[in-house]
């Protein structure tokens, strides 16, 4: 028997551990089955462990193995496979799958969208000029844009010059019933850093140059040198994997910060990870609306975060954490003293975060938003 439901297909680089990829795993697992059905086509390659997280079991997964370069030599391939499944909507993200519109157009599918997320390490802030062309270029073939916050919203608009009612911002959601506070720091399995006399800080995130890891630990080492009370009791805990990591392990030993970091290594348990820090910290140098600092801000903690992208649309500054200069080991070193010594302040950030949170990222209203844009209805998200 035929499926009725129409047919979105996501297009991603790579379907594996990440802010992004996180992003669709939630939309997709909070979207009502009888709406839609999904299938995610990577253009490298699908994770199988990462695909474990879509708790449907009608989504489809495939895996494109495309190498370096241009991807023009896809599109009889992508073009094929569109004309055959009719899909309703191809909704691509970010510069690496945009474009895939090119296909898209050319086998009729009526809607489809581009969402911008954020820039990685070889654009950090934007202003490639090169890229900013590429937009430019693709962009008669998008239907509608998706800017996942107002930095990248503007960039659209000022930089790439796409008009501004193609635009529609629409931030992340987080699960605020998965990601909640703990009364006390809770255990970390497999962590020595349990002791609850320990103030615990810690980061989750893809180790990647555009995340900026080895900023924190010189940071977390210029931090516990400067204070014998912080080289007692502050500890650092990195959560992820990824290219960087023999690197930041070296890092760590050279900074002399052998017993005070615990790199964990990639987790499925990042709730549990959540409440078992007391303060998170995100070093990225490029950030859209990352779900991580959400999902930190949801589990009731104070966040030292960089000022980049759209970072400071989900940090207060002074009220919800404290909002840092990328690449600046020395001033959040500085922050990390100034909640290290000051707890209730800490811990009121923390809760002015959770509230934050529930007031203006709800999980339902980035699925709403996103319905109303698959549904082709007019008009702003709802």
């Amino acid at each position: 028997m035929s499926d009725s439901r129409p047919l979105i297909i996501h297009i991603v680089y790579s379907f594996d551990v990440g802010g992004l990829e996180n992003g669709i795993v939630n939309l997709i697992n909070r979207m009502p089955v009888e709406r839609f059905r999904h299938m995610i086509v990577a253009l490298a390659y699908c994770s199988p462990s990462f695909c474990q997280r879509i708790q449907r079991s009608d989504v489809e997964f495939v895996s494109i193995n495309k190498g370096a370069g241009h991807g023009f030599r896809l599109y009889p391939k992508i073009y094929r496979m569109l004309r055959q499944l009719k899909p309703a909507v191809v909704h691509t993200r970010n510069l690496a799958a945009l474009e895939m519109v090119v296909p898209a157009w050319l086998a009729g599918v009526p809607l489809r969208l581009h969402g911008e997320h954020g820039w990685d390490n070889s654009d950090p802030d934007g202003r490639n000029r090169k890229y900013r062309l590429l937009r430019k270029l693709y962009s008669p073939f998008v239907s509608r844009y998706i800017a996942l916050s107002r930095t990248i919203e503007s960039y659209l608009v000022e930089r790439v010059g796409i008009e501004s009612d193609r635009i529609r911002r629409i931030c992340n959601g987080v699960n605020a019933d998965r990601f909640v506070p703990a009364a006390t720091r809770r255990e970390i399995s497999g962590s020595p850093f349990n002791d609850p006399d320990l103030v615990v800080f810690g980061t989750v995130g893809r180790q990647q140059v555009v995340k900026d890891q080895p900023t924190l630990v010189r940071a977390f080492g210029m931090f516990v040198r400067m204070s014998e009370e912080a080289a007692k009791r502050a500890r650092l805990i990195l959560v992820g994997d990824g290219p960087l990591a023999g690197s930041l392990a070296e890092l760590v030993q050279s900074e002399g910060l052998h017993g005070l970091v615990w790199m964990a290594g990639e987790r499925s348990d990042v709730p549990e990870v959540m409440r078992g820090l007391d303060v998170f910290v995100l070093p990225s140098q490029a950030e859209g609306i990352s779900n991580t600092l959400l999902e930190a801000m949801a589990s009731g903690l104070p966040v030292v975060a960089t000022a980049v992208g759209g970072n400071p649309e989900l940090v207060v500054n002074r009220q919800t954490g404290l909002l840092v200069p990328a690449l600046d080991p020395q001033t959040m070193g500085a922050a990390f003293a100034a909640l290290f010594d000051d707890p209730a302040r800490a811990r009121s950030m923390g809760a002015a975060g959770r509230e934050r949170v529930l007031a203006n990222f709800s999980m339902d209203a980035m699925m709403g938003n996103y319905l109303a844009l698959y549904e082709g209805k007019p008009g702003q998200p709802v």
